[in-house]
């Protein structure tokens, strides 16, 4: 019998997030970076523990990339309120969830987006050595075939490869720029600017920092750390002494940087790493 209702998969996909997404839950927590620095270590753990509610997928992208897609699309990809209420009620414990998209961090536009759909939102970052996490993501685009030139070229290039890339991105919020993600390897690690863009928009005490050098030391102190931050319980025995692997790390071994080109690249970031550790009052010990 013929019909006049759409019965298209696109259209039965739009007609179900239309009917779920208002029960749906935005995030409590967003992991915004660094790239490189643990954070899809870190999203595995604490989505792993009780009352915390994972998203569809770990780098949901909404506030760099999709934004155009709307508010409605990003709840779509988190848990109901109904779970929240259950899971509250049965436990007598808080149920949170959240996402983790380390280039939220870097991208211009991030920060006034989550401050106006989710300004309380609770902001967890890594920071990893600037040197260190800039090879990292050199060696992981090699890897993924996306990039093809030498890291000192690479490097020597990236103001080229990215600075008319982020004048496209600030004079189109619409503008997705690939480029700007990809060849960032040190502008990512000047992470004061960083911080800086994303404090105008919410207060020091919606933020936790946490140095990914102590964090891969002693994972379990540092999700005991995030835990607290998001008012979880404390862990439990178990999660004490269960042993943590790493995520998304580079598959294939890559060789050492050069010690020249390593000692040039301590130089850059040093005065840039001495403007954040005065802001924070803390040192990371990044001179080597």
């Amino acid at each position: 019998m013929k019909t006049n209702f759409d019965t298209t998969p696109s259209y039965i996909e739009k007609l179900y997030r239309s009917i779920t997404c208002p029960i749906r839950l935005l995030p409590n927590f967003l992991i915004i970076g660094t790239q490189r620095g643990g954070t899809t270590s870190l999203y595995n753990y604490l989505v792993s523990r009780p009352g915390v509610g994972h998203a569809s997928v770990k780098e949901l992208h909404f506030f760099d990339k999709k934004f155009h897609k709307g508010p409605l699309w990003y709840r779509a990809h988190f848990p109901t309120r109904i779970q929240k209420y259950c899971f509250e009620r049965s436990r007598k414990e808080v149920f949170v969830t959240g996402e983790a998209s380390a280039y939220y961090i870097f991208h211009p536009h991030a920060p006034k987006r989550v401050a106006r759909l989710i300004p309380g939102a609770k902001l967890i970052i890594l920071l990893r050595n600037p040197v260190d996490r800039a090879y990292s993501q050199y060696n992981f685009e090699v890897e993924l075939g996306r990039e093809t030139l030498s890291f000192e070229d690479a490097i020597a290039n990236e103001e080229a490869r990215i600075s008319k890339e982020r004048e496209k991105i600030l004079a189109d919020e619409k503008y997705v720029s690939f480029d700007h993600s990809r060849y960032s390897y040190l502008a990512r690690g000047i992470y004061i600017d960083q911080l800086l863009a994303w404090m105008k928009h919410f207060p020091r005490s919606q933020f936790l920092i946490l140095r990914s050098e102590d964090f891969y030391a002693d994972p379990v102190t540092a999700l005991e750390q995030t835990s607290k931050f998001l008012n979880l319980p404390e862990l439990a025995p178990h999660e004490r002494t269960k042993k943590y692997k790493l995520h998304n790390y580079n598959q294939t071994p890559y060789p050492k940087m050069d010690l020249a080109t390593r000692k040039r690249l301590i130089e850059y970031f040093e005065p840039h790493n001495q403007r954040l550790y005065d802001f924070l009052v803390v040192n990371f010990n990044w001179n080597k």
